[in-house]
């Protein structure tokens, strides 16, 4: 049976017409869901950056509810290091929070934000460390993770990294454990607070022969710079260091 082009037309139009329903519908009832996942994978990434959950452990969402309630999520202003205390933290939406040009940086940053959220994983009613979010151009990628530090705000507790698109087994092993291994008990500053911490061709050493250091990725240098240069943004004077200092001072160090 031959079919006019009219015909043959109007049904691929009234299929396409369905199948956009189909997936429209299906998009709205599960965007529920999807928020809820995108929660759940953050909340494993900082878990993970402050080694409460170690890299590549399987966790189900009842035990990443029951590891957050020690955690408490903190708004803080960037250029002037305090804690907005009348935010919502819970309720902050990220994405929406005004952004501003970034100063001249190696990390590729254009723009960051004005209000960034952090996370203070509690003992008690003590802060025990800070984690916070980093991003920055890798080799192919903009590489998005957190770095836990500890209340003295200068021993790294772990670094981990959940959205990045390095080539696989040379800058992809950002996210190897083997490699996120070598960073808990290295030192961000110096004694002079100065970013000290980089990623260095070859080997480091262990923490105590060589504490501002952590081994270079094999074959994959624009990476481990990418990743040394992200550090040196977001733990100066432009990213997390008024904040660390503001904590230092309050005598909560």
């Amino acid at each position: 049976m031959q079919y006019s082009m009219k015909y043959i037309f109007g049904f691929a139009a009234a299929l396409c017409f369905v199948c956009s329903i189909l997936i429209s519908s299906a998009n709205v009832g599960l965007r529920e869901r999807q928020e809820i996942n995108k929660k759940l994978d953050k909340q494993k990434s900082v878990l993970q950056a402050a080694w409460l959950v170690k890299p590549g452990e399987k966790i189900d969402r009842a035990r990443v509810e029951e590891l957050f309630k020690n955690v408490r999520p903190r708004v803080v202003d960037l250029a002037t290091g305090k804690v907005l205390e009348e935010v919502d933290a819970e309720a902050f939406d990220e994405e929406k929070a005004p952004e501003i040009p970034a100063p001249v940086n190696n990390a590729g940053i254009r723009e960051i934000k004005e209000q960034v959220k952090i996370y203070e994983i509690m003992d008690g009613d003590k802060v025990s460390m800070f984690v916070l979010p980093i991003v920055g151009k890798g080799l192919w990628s903009t590489m998005h993770g957190f770095l836990a530090l500890d209340a003295d705000t200068r021993t790294i507790r772990g670094l981990t990294y959940y959205d990045q698109a390095e080539t696989p087994g040379l800058g992809g092993e950002v996210v190897n454990p083997k490699w996120k291994a070598l960073w808990p008990g290295r030192l961000a500053y110096d004694d002079s607070w100065n970013v000290k911490i980089a990623v260095i061709k070859g080997p480091a050493g262990s923490v105590e022969e060589n504490p501002h250091a952590v081994d270079g990725l094999s074959g994959a240098s624009l990476t481990s710079r990418g990743v040394t240069n992200m550090l040196q943004f977001w733990l100066g004077e432009n990213g997390f260091a008024p904040f660390l200092k503001s904590f230092r001072e309050s005598g909560r160090a």
